[in-house]
């Protein structure tokens, strides 16, 4: 699959590595596992001098030996003798930086703690002693987020301060995702886009996983999913083992009851059998999986509310793979597939409501985008997206079936909106379905 979008990201890359021509830049890049974090960073420094250094899980030692071998053939960077230390390298190539322009790009950055905690302040001693002589483009990238924050965000952390950009890598748009469907099946129909949008959240590995293997449409996406040799079987368990480790098994449970519908905390914790509240923070704000949903323009504090899986292809492993391990394991993927196809409609119903609220959002009309319910968890209005600057909106009911939508009813749930939060805006009433995407 060829590089699609990235334009904003790739031009703060491209301006990053001009102004390390004059001065040291220090640039921090996070995302999502699989979203395209190297693939980026490798385009945009196409016809530089770059050196790639993946921070592998390895010992100190072993480490600086493969980073010794790639500085001398990607650079040439010419080092006598056998470092065992980070502390060497690093230094090594901050007095070279010195003398000429280059980048070096540090990728799974945070697996330094792993490595040796030691490095982070000893890449802060190093840095503060050349950086301001140095015409190094430092870029480093990390894909678990809360150790990424905490690296460059704590106070209290030694490279506090210290980066000079910093940026976070998104799936695709909407808009990239047709872009990119247009581009392999010009002809495609909306419950396939509907689909590749279930599946893959706009993740750029997953995406090119399936165009690739020509799944272009709903059934074939499917049936690719539940192939004995599929990736995507075993992607979430991978994904949950590589950011949560030895806690997995209890981020695991969590998972799999709000896919099954426990999504209120008290049912969670009365599940789980004691207060998960420091798991559900960790989900909700370091690795942004799940949301927490509230009545669009409630306080921060309401008690109205809910939890739901935000990352998509997450959300469906959780609801289609995860309960179901017994047939993966037994290679029954055919009563999987069939599985699938049973709860698919009801599944995509909500599906179809994110992508609506996602499109808003990206269409940069509205300020603030979600839905609404009241306190007894009636009336519910499936999209709500408003301009607080102008004082405009709009309220739409969405169904899969636009047979199924009614104007009406969703004209009597917007006059039980709470005249002291919406009653300064003009709301236009929107019907969506499926044929609308």
């Amino acid at each position: 699959m060829k590089f699609y979008d990235r334009k904003a990201e790739m031009e703060i890359l491209k301006q990053n590595e001009k102004q390390a021509e004059q001065h040291a830049v220090f640039t921090v890049l996070m995302g999502r596992r699989r979203v395209g974090k190297t693939s980026l960073v490798i385009k945009a420094l196409e016809g530089c001098q770059f050196a790639y250094l993946f921070v592998a899980k390895d010992s100190e030692a072993m480490l600086c030996h493969k980073f010794q071998q790639t500085l001398q053939e990607q650079l040439g960077i010419q080092v006598y003798g056998r470092l065992s230390h980070f502390r060497d390298v690093f230094e090594v190539i901050m007095r070279e930086s010195v003398h000429r322009h280059f980048s070096i790009v540090f990728d799974e950055f945070q697996n330094f703690y792993k490595v040796n905690p030691a490095i982070f302040s000893e890449m802060q001693d190093i840095w503060d002693r050349y950086h301001r002589d140095s015409h190094i483009n430092l870029i480093t990238m990390g894909s678990i987020r809360s150790l990424m924050k905490r690296i460059f965000e704590d106070r209290n952390e030694p490279l506090y301060g210290r980066p000079t950009s910093k940026f976070t890598l998104l799936p695709f748009s909407i808009n990239v995702l047709k872009q990119i469907f247009g581009d392999h099946h010009p002809h495609y129909n909306n419950e396939d886009l509907l689909c590749l949008y279930m599946i893959t959240g706009g993740v750029a590995k997953y995406v090119e996983l399936l165009m690739d293997a020509g799944c272009y449409t709903k059934e074939k996406m499917l049936n690719f999913v539940c192939r004995q040799d599929s990736y995507f079987l075993s992607e979430g368990r991978d994904l949950m083992i590589q950011e949560f480790g030895d806690e997995s098994s209890t981020y695991f449970s969590i998972l799999q009851l709000i896919a099954g519908g426990m999504t209120r905390r008290s049912d969670i914790d009365g599940a789980m059998q004691k207060d998960m509240g420091t798991f559900i923070q960790n989900l909700e704000n370091n690795y942004n999986i799940i949301a927490r949903l509230k009545p669009l323009l409630a306080k921060p504090n309401s008690k109205t509310s809910a939890y739901e899986i935000s990352d998509q292809f997450l959300r469906f492993w959780f609801r289609f793979v995860w309960p179901y391990q017994a047939l993966v394991e037994r290679q029954q993927l055919s009563l999987l597939r069939q599985n699938m196809g049973k709860g698919y409609e009801q599944f995509t119903g909500r599906t179809l409501e994110q992508f609506f609220q996602q499109q808003a959002m990206e269409s940069g009309q509205y300020t603030i985008v979600g839905n609404w319910w009241n306190r007894k968890g009636e009336n519910e209005i499936d999209m709500i997206a408003l301009n607080e600057f102008e004082h405009t909106g709009i309220a739409a009911e969405i169904k899969r079936n636009p047979k199924k939508l009614s104007l009406s009813e969703l004209e009597t749930k917007v006059a039980s909106l709470p005249a002291s939060d919406f009653g300064s805006y003009h709301l236009n009433l929107i019907t969506l379905s499926l044929e609308d995407i």
